[in-house]
């Protein structure tokens, strides 16, 4: 018997046989998002991968790492980072060689001012990866820009007087007794300048000088308020006695108060003392009057820069009455 069917007939077809059932299982699964070069998922996973290595990379280069020779700043140049702080050093006319700005960064308004001021002083913008920038600033907050500011040009306690003595001015110095600490520096001349003193003297040794850090703190103001830094405190100090000059040291025990000092109109010197121990006995026997500022007895002592600035507040609003 022919079981089989006569081509001409109407009937079941054959079948596949599993062929494409089979054909499909070869295929395997569909591919996750991530793993489809098309699809959003994948490039978001390669930014991040990408975020890593260079993490990494800063990583390795902060452990030894070696920046471009071109980023590289020369011997004692200085870095003011940080938005605010670039901008208010570039209003007061900070000296400036370079801006970095991180690339990409360049909307911000405040950059913007930067890098317009320094294109008309003839000084160069520079864009740099985040990664070199935060090399550069070792951690510093940056915010994406940093300008590049050349070694201070300190002045003499000498200059300072000279010039006062040739103007109508009564004179206000501060001194500052081996005050270490950058960020008191720079309150302190933030204060100088709110107040109207003419200079700050500080010592080479044993004393901040104007780094990055005094540049972002004063707001500007070291630009404004000379610095003038000498070997010898004492002998600076004896100077400026026989120049016509009171000196008054500030300190927790003093022979008068703050709001009784009757030498604020007369040609002054404000001596603050260190963070820690205060005057020293050769400065504190230099000076003419130990003046306190009162506090409540809770609190032991204050701030070298907040002491400071009282000091000069009063001081700057006896003189402003005694011109009335």
């Amino acid at each position: 018997m022919n079981n089989h069917r006569p081509a001409n007939k109407k009937g079941p077809k054959v079948g596949s046989g599993g062929v494409r059932r089979r054909r499909l299982e070869g295929r395997g699964p569909t591919p996750k998002a991530v793993d489809r070069e098309y699809h959003p998922a994948h490039a978001r996973v390669k930014a991040k991968e990408a975020e890593e290595k260079r993490a990494e990379a800063i990583k390795i280069a902060r452990a030894g790492g070696k920046l471009p020779s071109y980023l590289k700043l020369e011997p004692g140049h200085e870095l003011i980072v940080g938005r605010n702080a670039v901008v208010e050093a570039v209003r007061a006319d900070v000296p400036l060689t370079r801006v970095f700005i991180v690339t990409g960064n360049t909307t911000d308004e405040r950059m913007e001012e930067a890098a317009r001021t320094a294109a008309e002083r003839g000084a160069p913008v520079i864009e740099v990866t985040r990664g070199h920038l935060d090399i550069m600033t070792e951690k510093a907050s940056h915010q994406g820009i940093a300008i590049e500011v050349p070694p201070y040009d300190y002045t003499t306690i000498e200059a300072v007087a000279d010039d006062i003595a040739a103007s109508d001015r009564t004179g206000l110095i501060l001194a500052l007794d081996s005050v270490t600490d950058p960020h008191n520096l720079g309150a302190v001349l933030r204060s100088a300048s709110a107040f109207n003193a003419d200079s700050v003297l500080i010592t080479e040794r044993r004393s901040a000088g104007v780094n990055g850090t005094v540049w972002k703190v004063s707001a500007g103001a070291a630009a404004r308020v000379p610095v003038a830094r000498e070997t010898n405190l004492v002998r600076s100090l004896q100077d400026l006695k026989s120049r016509g000059f009171f000196v008054v040291g500030l300190a927790g025990e003093g022979d008068v108060m703050l709001d009784e000092l009757e030498l604020a109109d007369m040609p002054l010197v404000l001596v603050t003392g260190s963070e820690g121990k205060g005057l020293s006995r050769l400065v504190r026997d230099t000076c003419d009057q130990i003046c306190s500022i009162p506090i409540s007895g809770e609190m032991e002592s204050l701030n070298a820069a907040v002491a400071t600035g009282i000091a000069l507040y009063e001081v700057d609003c006896r003189r402003r009455k005694g011109t009335k």
